[in-house]
């Protein structure tokens, strides 16, 4: 959607164009939908559901989402303990988001208050909701979840809910609109990538190298680099093939932690690259992540002059 966005306002040539991206995604108590059939045996009817479907079988290769997880981690040698050592670095990186009464997470995040009959609040969302303590004594209880399998329910994260927005716009009306006109963002690249068919966690990697070659830099020039991870195989093999250290990935945590609610999962770990690149005084930074069809996208942004 930012890519799609980006591109209309480069061609519109407007120096006003404005468009507000608006991603919501509810997963975490996905529709169940139940069909009347009266010709089934008994008039049993037919059902879906929306979101364990979709995990459970991607129409596209006719297996489950973590089945392409294991299907990586057989190829590339990635055992379960590797795999819980990213968890566990990845859970320890969120907690520097939490410090200062969640600073981090203050720069971007709205509390929101929930008022489901429109009459009464009766609650605030003010943070992260769901996030799962990880302790190394935790993830080495865990067994995989397939048979003679290696990906355990630690190593994947979870459906989430969530809701972000962003606005693209020019650089002349983002001047107007920014509360900082220091911090200059400029989306300079966007690519898609595809893995062989059940490797969904690789795309990563070819989305990513041409979005560099379409900036025209190098993974070295990149400051700070952001992934979507629905498992840690994914940030496993981007480590080794991109030859970024596991540790210099995802500082403030990634989806790994704090789910995955689709739509709303980009965006914000794009929100959240903005704001490290601000932090650390501009430069580079990357966002890829996969996605069903063994598919994934890459954008590569920069902060500064």
């Amino acid at each position: 959607m930012i890519g799609s966005a980006a591109f209309e306002v480069e061609t519109l040539h407007a120096s006003r164009t404005s468009l507000l991206c608006i991603t919501a995604d509810r997963t975490s108590n996905g529709p169940h939908l139940l069909y009347p059939n009266p010709l089934a045996p008994g008039g049993k009817g037919d059902a879906e559901d929306w979101v364990w479907d979709n995990f459970n079988r991607d129409p596209f290769v006719g297996n489950a989402m973590v089945e392409t997880a294991e299907n990586v981690a057989h190829e590339k040698g990635i055992a379960t303990e590797e795999q819980h050592e990213v968890a566990l670095m990845r859970n320890q990186q969120y907690q520097a988001a939490l410090k200062d009464d969640a600073a981090f997470h203050r720069r971007y995040m709205t509390p929101v208050d929930v008022n489901p009959s429109g009459r009464k609040v009766i609650a605030k969302v003010k943070d992260d909701e769901g996030v799962f303590p990880t302790t190394a004594e935790g993830l080495a209880k865990l067994k995989p979840v397939l048979p003679n399998g290696t990906v355990t329910f630690g190593a994947q994260t979870y459906p989430a809910d969530g809701n972000a927005g962003m606005i693209v716009t020019t650089a002349e009306r983002a001047a107007e609109m920014s509360t900082d006109q220091n911090v200059k963002i400029q989306i300079c690249s966007f690519a898609q990538g595809r893995a062989k068919k059940g490797f969904m966690p690789l795309a990563n990697i070819p989305a990513t190298k041409r979005a560099l070659e379409l900036a025209d830099i190098g993974i070295g020039e990149v400051k700070a680099i952001k992934t979507h991870n629905p498992f840690a195989v994914n940030d496993i093999c981007f480590s080794r093939e991109m030859g970024v250290k596991k540790e210099a990935m995802n500082n403030y945590g990634s989806s790994l932690v704090w789910g995955h609610p689709q739509g709303p999962t980009g965006m914000r770990l794009i929100m959240e690259l903005i704001e490290e690149l601000a932090i650390l005084g501009g430069g580079y930074g990357l966002f890829t992540g996969c996605a069903a069809g063994d598919s994934a996208a890459a954008v590569l942004v920069k902060v500064g002059d």
